[in-house]
């Protein structure tokens, strides 16, 4: 079962303002790797992570394409190293991009002042730390 707690919210949410800015890997449909930093990561809810696309560039097209992603949080200074795995989807309009766009931090939206950005939302199937060991899977 996933369950993001609120010890893992406040890191997460918080991951740009105390400089440890989240990665987020993808992969083409030829299985060609890309990663990109993405300051806008946020909980979403309980079981997914979200982050304001504003480059619309290859991460984009990769998620679009292949939704299976990986978003890497490294803290060092508390020694914490997550992988969030999970599936993808993209919204360009409606609530839910509203919602996650409304969320995102402030220095990520003045990245995008026309906000042109789209919201993604990635629904966690798996997260392990960086020596292997699982800390939560879907059922």
């Amino acid at each position: 079962m996933i369950s993001l707690d609120d010890e893992i919210r406040q890191l997460i949410d918080n991951a740009l303002e105390e400089g440890v800015c989240c990665v987020l890997g993808t992969a083409s449909p030829e299985g060609k790797p890309q990663i990109s930093m993405k300051g806008s990561v946020l909980v979403f809810d309980r079981e997914t992570l979200a982050y304001w696309e504003r480059a619309k560039r290859s991460a984009l097209e990769n998620v679009v394409d292949n939704p299976q992603v990986v978003i890497f949080y490294r803290n060092p200074a508390k020694r914490i190293n997550w992988r969030f795995y999970g599936t993808a989807t993209v919204f360009e309009a409606g609530a839910i991009r509203d919602n996650v766009m409304n969320r995102t931090v402030q220095a990520e939206l003045d990245r995008d002042p026309e906000r042109i950005g789209v919201a993604v939302l990635v629904k966690l199937d798996r997260i392990v730390e960086l020596n292997g060991n699982v800390l939560q899977e879907r059922d």
